[in-house]
């Protein structure tokens, strides 16, 4: 008898959960901007069990949960190749800042700092759950430091090398995508070209990618992308420049000069692309503004000073030692502390240093980079990040580049945030809206999307970004999100 009673109660539930699992979400007459980047048309779709189950015209049946999108526009779930929510994601896996903007995927790892291993960062996401789906790529910092240990000041020796690529070769059996450095920082900054291109070559050996933070984004930003050319030549690997920039005054407006570079490496095979976000600021460390790494040096600090159009365009965003430093430019804290501001340099780099905004950046060359059919959109930010770009990269371009600049298409936009960092990753089911592939979409306003986060504000959630579903679940929907956690770790094919 009792069991009789635990089966009467127990099968609601199984027929619900079961409905669950088998129930149709039809939405119906969007206007579909596929990722293909041809123009969008208007259609019905149907998604069930995590996947588009049909395109076209689509028959209700009972039981359906409908969407109607009239009006609206759907497209794929956005793809944010270069994301710094690594630990973000394990505090804030619903990971609102960022479904809130449309994505769905996030590659987290970029700018050499990948996490070791692979396979206990994923353990540790499967604990917690993702709204989001996670690709992860292999650090060469992170492999630097590992078998360098404190003594990364130097060129690897060759058996250095050998004990990198041994660590790398793990990571992709682990499912990594690719292999990332970070040219800039410590201890990629200490590198040989030749070190990288060894790794680079196991890495193509899996069929990966590199991924670079190249050496220069400033006065050697030609000589820097050769490098990076050159390594994805002698290691028959494509190349990912990441947040592509020309980062002070002194190269400005040399755009054509890299988009011929592009072009020439294509002539020869090498398969070049590049992600760039959408503003004239960056966000580093303090340190980044002497690249020679002389931080007492009063001459190099007025010439970074000089480079970056003045210590004005410094923002300080993260000081532990004094937090009232944060969210104010160095000009206006030296003049607080009645200090010059290269005292004031000096004194926050023997504190440790800072996390800052710098505003170099020429909007021109912005603009030239998005309009490049060769680059695509990224944010370089994440969860918790102090830079606009955290939460308001993919709806900024939609809303300001294509709706009231006209720089291009929308449907060239959802190209760049879709189908193109797809084919970079080599996901052959993600990227597109077509029969099979995975319901991973965005519904959206067209004549309403907008960011709104600003260098005050970096965390102000966007606008217009309706209804979003990773793997056919709904994680964000009138204006909040909706607490589910369906996001996958994606491994590499």
């Amino acid at each position: 008898m009792i069991k009789r009673r635990f089966l009467a109660c127990l099968l609601p539930f199984l027929l619900s959960s079961l409905t669950a699992q088998t129930a149709r979400t039809v939405i119906r007459q969007a206007s579909i901007a596929d990722g293909s980047g041809q123009p969008a048309f208007k259609a019905d779709l149907a998604i069930q069990d995590g996947r588009i189950t049909a395109l076209g015209q689509v028959e209700e049946q009972q039981g359906d949960r409908v969407i109607r999108a009239r009006g609206k526009v759907l497209a794929p779930g956005f793809i944010d190749i270069h994301n710094h929510s690594q630990q973000g994601l394990l505090e804030k896996p619903q990971a609102e800042s960022q479904v809130s903007q449309g994505i769905t995927t996030l590659v987290v790892g970029a700018d050499g700092s990948g996490p070791f291993p692979p396979a206990a960062y994923r353990q540790e996401l499967s604990q917690t759950g993702t709204a989001v789906n996670v690709a992860l790529m292999a650090g060469h910092g992170t492999l630097r430091r590992m078998v360098m240990g404190d003594e990364f000041k130097r060129p690897a020796v060759p058996h250095e090398v050998q004990a990198m690529k041994a660590l790398l070769r793990l990571t992709f059996q682990q499912g990594v995508f690719g292999l990332s450095s970070g040219l800039e920082y410590d201890p990629g900054f200490y590198s040989q070209t030749d070190e990288l291109v060894e790794l680079a070559r196991e890495a193509a050996s899996w069929g990966g990618f590199y991924m670079s933070h190249i050496r220069d984004e400033e006065d050697g930003f030609i000589q820097a992308l050769d490098e990076a050319i050159e390594i994805g030549r002698r290691a028959r690997i494509p190349v990912q420049i990441s947040h592509i920039k020309l980062g002070n005054t002194r190269v400005w407006g040399r755009t054509e000069e890299v988009f011929q570079k592009m072009a020439w490496a294509a002539a020869e095979g090498v398969d070049v692309l590049a992600d760039c976000y959408p503003y004239d600021a960056w966000a580093s460390g303090l340190s980044i503004l002497v690249p020679s790494r002389r931080f007492k040096d009063r001459q190099e600090i007025a010439e970074a000073f000089e480079k970056i159009g003045g210590a004005h365009n410094v923002l300080i965003t993260r000081y532990a030692p004094d937090p009232s430093f944060e969210f104010k430019n160095l000009t206006q804290i030296a003049k607080q502390r009645e200090i010059s501001e290269i005292d004031l340099f000096m004194e926050m780099m023997g504190n440790g240093g800072a996390g800052i905004v710098g505003r170099s950046m020429n909007p021109k060359d912005v603009e030239k980079f998005y309009r490049h059919p060769k680059v695509m959109v990224a944010s370089d930010g994440g969860i918790d990040s102090r830079h606009p770009r955290m939460s308001g990269t993919f709806p900024r371009v939609l809303g300001r580049f294509v709706r009231e600049k006209g720089w291009f298409s929308l449907e060239e936009a959802v190209r760049k945030m879709t189908s193109m960092p797809a084919a970079r990753l080599r996901l052959n089911d993600r990227g597109l809206i077509r029969e099979g592939f995975r319901a991973d979409l965005t519904l959206f306003d067209a004549a309403k999307v907008i960011d709104n986060s600003d260098f005050q504000n970096p965390d102000r959630l966007s606008k217009g970004i309706e209804l979003v579903l990773v793997n056919g679940v709904a994680v964000w929907e009138k204006g909040e999100a909706t607490g589910e956690l369906p996001g996958i770790q994606l491994v590499a094919n």
